[in-house]
Order: structure tokens, then C-alpha cells, then sequence
């Protein structure tokens, strides 16, 4: 890399339950869960110097599988970490395993796929290697915990 960046490969982020994401039961609802894989996804990019949606970029990266499996419930106001690995890249796709705690115990897990995708003039989108820049910046990594990160709008 030109840069001297090392390829950003995991992340752990911290947050809390916010009165919007839960059910009537005082839950989080079973989307939210999604959310935060994302979250934590876009911040990996972030912090490898990436957007995964760049103004003007002709390139997209839709999900093209994803699924969780729920442990533990989790509800207003609690705090827990999400982190999220890439486990494989291939030239169009990246794979990622996401994982919820609280407390040192799992809540959730999660895997899904995204591919790289270029938009068409009539709105059409075909798959595409993704850009040199991304597979540089981005790499698989085994499963290890990373330093934590405080979402921006929760307190340090």
C-alpha cells in the first residue's frame, strides 16, 4: 500500500440499546441486530481509510446472503460490543462473521456476504472485481478480539 496502512481486518465497537430499537416485550427487535453488524462493518472500512459508499462511485456492494442466530436477549439502555471479522475475500465478494457480547457473553452471531457491483446507466448493476484499493485496505483475519471503539455518539 502507498500509504503504510497494514489491511484492516476485524473490529470491535461499543454501544448501547437505544429506546427505538426495542419491541413492545422491551426487546431489542431481531432487525436491530442486522444494524449493528452493519455499523460495525462501515466503521471497519472507515478505519482503514475506505467508505463502503463513496459520493459519485459508479460501485455498490450489496449483501447477497446474511443470517443471526440469537442467544441472549438484550434491552434498553444495556451496553454490549459488536465486532465484526472478515473471514474471506474473494476478487467480488467479502464474507464477515459478526459477533455480539454483553457482559463477556454472546448475544448474537452473525455471517453475510456483500459483492461488488457497478450501476449502469439504465439501473441495471452487474458484478465487478472490486477496486485494488479496497483489497489492499481490507484482508481475512482470524478470529481475535481487537481494541474497542465507542460509537461516536455514545460516552467514552
Amino acid at each position: 500500500m502507498t500509504d503504510g496502512r497494514s489491511p484492516m481486518t476485524h473490529l470491535r465497537l461499543r454501544r448501547r440499546v437505544q429506546f427505538s430499537e426495542t419491541d413492545a416485550a422491551g426487546l431489542v427487535h431481531f432487525t436491530c441486530f442486522f444494524k449493528y453488524f452493519e455499523d460495525a462493518e462501515h466503521a471497519l472500512w472507515r478505519d482503514a481509510g475506505l467508505s463502503i459508499h463513496p459520493e459519485d462511485s459508479s460501485v455498490g456492494w450489496p449483501r447477497v446472503s446474511a443470517s443471526c442466530e440469537f442467544h441472549r436477549p438484550l434491552k434498553f439502555e444495556q451496553e454490549f460490543e459488536v465486532a465484526v471479522w472478515i473471514v474471506e475475500m474473494t476478487k467480488k465478494t467479502i464474507s464477515y462473521r459478526g459477533e455480539i457480547t454483553r457482559g463477556g457473553e454472546r448475544v448474537a452471531t452473525g455471517h453475510w456476504r456483500i459483492a461488488c457491483v457497478t450501476k449502469r446507466p439504465d439501473g441495471t448493476i452487474r458484478s465487478e472485481d472490486m477496486p485494488s484499493n479496497v483489497a489492499e485496505r481490507l484482508g481475512p483475519s482470524e478470529h481475535r478480539p481487537s481494541p474497542i471503539r465507542h460509537r461516536p455518539s455514545d460516552p467514552a
